[in-house]
């Protein structure tokens, strides 16, 4: 099984920024809801392994 990190960064303003490094597909997603809790998201940027994952799962989904 792939180690999964979660890297959460605040800065001097308060602003804060979460990197999910090991997560794919839609649960990447699921991950970031839960911690992002009530606050506001400013910008989301998803990495390539969220495409690579839903790619994956709809050709799986189309040969059977």
């Amino acid at each position: 099984m792939q180690q999964k990190t979660i890297t959460i960064e605040i800065d001097e303003q308060g602003n804060s920024s979460i990197d999910l490094d090991g997560f794919q597909g839609e649960g990447c997603g699921e991950v970031a809801k839960d911690l992002q809790g009530s606050d506001a998201v400013k910008q989301m940027r998803n990495k390539r392994e969220f495409y690579t994952q839903a790619n994956t799962t709809v050709r799986q989904q189309r040969s059977r």
